[in-house]
């Protein structure tokens, strides 16, 4: 082998070489970007969990929810759809998670002259007594949730000395503004009025008979 053949042969290898140098490096240092990523989304969750919690310890004098009663008269709307959350009245941020209230899920609603039943999937069915009914109205976000204006039936309810905002989504959203008039109507007129936090957007007001 000539010296010229000699030196290209050790080039080659040294090419081969850092080539393969780099692979380990590059591997190395994707390993290290999925760990970090892994311990922000744990650092996430952790903070999201905690921030759950720390409501719910708020929201501890909340009463338990009322459940319907077993003869709750004629069905006079029912709705199958999703449940998205219930939030402190006119602000739509402002999650209230007690008793179970935030969880998002399936639910079926059934409105008749006693009040509102809200049967949900995987998580606590609750009853809004008549009385406690204070309206309800077409939005677009509660929770965190955002869908298309007037895509959400947000009921407007009273607990504990709170004013509560639920927002449901029916599978046929058409049957929304049916839902805001039964409501209202049931509802006596109580006067309802906030501003809304969400930017963009003026405040909603209800008023009624005194």
């Amino acid at each position: 082998m000539t010296p010229v053949t000699q030196l290209a042969a050790a080039l080659a290898a040294a090419t081969d070489g850092g080539k393969h140098s780099a692979k380990v490096t590059d591997w190395t240092d994707r390993i290290g970007w999925i760990v970090g990523l892994v311990l922000v989304i744990g650092l996430v969750y952790w903070l999201m969990r905690q921030g759950w919690q720390w409501r719910r310890t708020l929201q501890g004098g909340l009463p338990a929810l009322p459940q319907a009663p077993q003869a709750a008269g004629e069905a006079l709307l029912t709705m199958d759809g999703r449940y998205h959350g219930s939030t402190t009245a006119g602000q739509w941020l402002d999650r209230i998670v007690a008793h179970g209230l935030g969880v998002r899920s399936r639910a079926a609603l059934t409105l008749t002259a006693e009040g509102l039943d809200v049967d949900r999937t995987g998580a606590p069915g609750f009853f809004v007594p008549t009385a406690a009914l204070r309206g309800a109205r077409l939005d677009k976000g509660i929770a965190g949730k955002v869908l298309t204006e007037g895509g959400l039936l947000v009921v407007t309810w009273e607990h504990g000395g709170i004013l509560i905002d639920s927002g449901f989504r029916s599978d046929r959203a058409a049957e929304h503004p049916a839902w805001v008039e039964q409501i209202n109507r049931l509802s006596g007129d109580s006067v309802v009025a906030f501003t809304d936090t969400r930017p963009g957007t003026r405040q909603h007001e209800k008023e009624g008979a005194q």
